[in-house]
């Protein structure tokens, strides 16, 4: 049967209390949705398109006014189910989108033609790269426009209107141009279900001259529309099973390795099934951190090469067979291409796809039917997870600070490690921030998200305002380097606007540390900013704001109990003064090694 797309409030996406946060897309829907008629003034493409948004689970949208989108706008502020978020740029309106797909399973945004589009594009691409279902919708030139040889605004001088296209079609998996009413529902709904099905952005553009226009294709509601459910082709799902069991069976002391597209798979789930039946010690590679829950029984921590956790690196590169489900090998998470990892030795499982070591692979065989599957054929084997305790050796306490002794970063993090709990969630920008963040101990049901394929520096202030709006019950608590901030600080302001309550712990080193440790030079050093300062301006009296700057172990302390305590339902900003060679050791040794592959000298011709 069809999945059908009705009410906001049947819009259930898969969720547990770790990971695949909503996951993509809408997984428990009503299957039939009563069609009733509705005025014919209100039958307009704005209209329709505000519904499909709210039908899907959208419910905030950020945008950019421009004079292309701003009868859309009108429409989009209509609908009672939809909230618009003015943003103060283009890309941080993505970054948001971005940031609330996380957490909602889908995200939308709305620029204006050209100058908007391609100011948001670095950040739809961003959310290509991680299979997050976003839909960017830009207001385009007036219908009548198309085919002639004007010259419009907001173009590159030139009659064609299909540079801001040609650009999308290279980061979005389904781009509609509507210009004319006739086909725009089903413009429109192919491209929100494609996002869906593929778990990766969308692009629509609607000619600025339409969404007022009543048509009779809006004409009744809700028009639901389907989307085919993806399953497995039977004799593969078996045979890859069969094949994958026999060599797992065989195997000493295997392991499993969660992916970061176990989220885009909805498969989180079902990989701690397997984990619970198989007794494998279960590791996670950075970018899937906040998946899985550190808490399970058998989890080892971060493998990660040689940056890995404690003892996680020996056990996983030891093991004789391990399974990695829905991963991304680059040279960032390969740490250069470092990883010490043997193809006869893997079982890589994609989201559509198996492949066992030298051996065979399975295509059109989904991971969560795959990873349920398996678990009932795998012999239990606990082994590798034994070996691990073993050796494990708990983590030492930082040194304890002398009185007014400068802040130091482990410092810094020991105290936030105490802020967590199921009513929070972690945002890691790029850089120093990874590596601290990724030894934090995930409480069950605090969230956790930074960019780490696309690797775009300031993307967390975006995402922080969008994560923190899809999920209004936890408070996000960020962790952005001074480099990074001074790219995307005016949505500070967004925050504001929306009443926030999020904690932003500014790491101000001076200049960009992690473009330091891969290759220096003066170009990393920055121009410091005031920055408590330039949040205080922005603040301006309008909104619940603190701020503060703290220099050593008392003043942090002192800031995080006002954070939590008579500041909690404020936005609080701390910035954290540290020493500009104060990194964590995992940096230095990342840093180190992706140099020397970013160094590799040409192959002889």
């Amino acid at each position: 049967m069809d999945t059908k797309i009705g009410s906001l409030d049947t819009c259930k996406a898969e969720s547990n209390n770790v990971g695949c946060p909503s996951n993509s897309g809408v997984s428990a829907i009503q299957s039939s949705v009563p069609t009733t008629c509705i005025n014919w003034s209100e039958s307009t493409l704005g209209r329709h398109l505000a519904r499909r948004l709210v039908q899907v689970g959208v419910t905030d949208v950020f945008s950019v006014p421009g004079d292309f989108n701003l009868t859309l706008l009108d429409h989009l502020i209509a609908e009672p189910g939809l909230n618009l978020i003015g943003c103060c740029n283009e890309l941080n309106a993505g970054y948001a989108a971005d940031g609330y797909a996380r957490s909602r399973g889908v995200g939308a945004c709305v620029v204006t033609f050209t100058v908007g589009g391609l100011s948001v594009i670095n950040a739809i691409a961003g959310a290509y790269s991680e299979n997050l279902p976003l839909i960017c919708i830009v207001g385009g030139p007036n219908s009548n426009d198309y085919g002639t040889n004007r010259i419009l605004h907001h173009t590159i001088g030139l009659p064609d209107f299909d540079q801001e296209l040609r650009c999308f079609q290279t980061v979005t998996c389904y781009q509609a141009v509507v210009n004319h009413l006739e086909d725009a529902h089903e413009l429109i709904d192919t491209a929100i279900a494609t996002a869906l099905k593929e778990s990766k952005p969308v692009y629509i553009s609607i000619s600025c001259n339409l969404p007022a226009i009543p048509h009779p294709t809006f004409s009744r509601e809700p028009v639901p529309f389907s989307l085919p459910p993806k399953v497995s082709n039977r004799m593969g799902l078996e045979a890859a099973v069969e094949e994958t069991a026999e060599f797992l069976n065989k195997a000493v002391k295997p392991v499993l390795v969660a992916g970061p597209k176990l989220r885009s798979s909805k498969a989180c789930e079902a990989f701690v099934e397997l984990a619970d039946a198989c007794g494998y010690a279960l590791a996670v590679m950075p970018s899937a951190k906040g998946l899985v829950s550190e808490h399970h029984p058998h989890f080892i921590g971060t493998y990660w090469g040689a940056v890995s956790t404690a003892f996680c690196n020996e056990i996983v590169e030891s093991a004789d067979a391990y399974l990695f489900a829905g991963p991304i090998f680059n040279d960032y998470s390969s740490v250069g291409y470092s990883l010490l990892l043997k193809k006869e030795k893997a079982i890589i499982v994609q989201p559509e796809r198996v492949i066992i070591a030298n051996g065979p692979a399975f295509g059109h065989v989904l991971m969560k039917e795959f990873l349920k599957a398996l678990a009932k054929k795998l012999k239990r084997n606990t082994t590798a997870h034994e070996n691990y305790h073993r050796i494990y050796v708990p983590n030492g306490h930082p040194l304890k600070s002398a009185p007014k002794e400068p802040l130091r970063v482990n410092v810094l993090f020991e105290h936030i490690q105490k802020m967590l709990s199921h009513e929070t969630a972690v945002i890691a920008e790029t850089g120093d921030s990874w590596f601290n963040c990724q030894k934090l101990k995930l409480p069950n049901g605090c969230g956790y998200e930074f960019q780490m394929q696309y690797g775009s520096i300031g993307w967390s202030v975006g995402a922080t305002l969008g994560y923190a709006q899809a999920v209004p019950e936890k408070r996000v608590i960020a962790c952005i380097g001074d480099g990074s901030f001074q790219v995307t600080a005016q949505d500070v302001s967004t925050m504001l606007r929306c009443e926030q309550r999020s904690v932003i712990f500014l790491i101000n080193n001076g200049g960009y540390t992690i473009e330091v440790e891969i290759h220096d030079g003066p170009y990393n050093v920055i121009k410091n900013w005031n920055y408590t300062g330039l949040v205080d301006a922005i603040h301006n009296g309008e909104g619940k704001c603190w701020t503060t700057k703290v220099l050593c172990e008392e003043d942090l302390i002192e800031a995080i109990e006002t954070a939590t305590g008579p500041k909690k339902d404020c936005l609080c900003f701390i910035e954290v003064i540290v020493h500009k060679d104060d990194t964590s050791k995992e940096l230095l040794e990342w840093g180190s090694r992706v140099s020397a592959a970013n160094s590799r000298p040409p192959n002889p011709q």
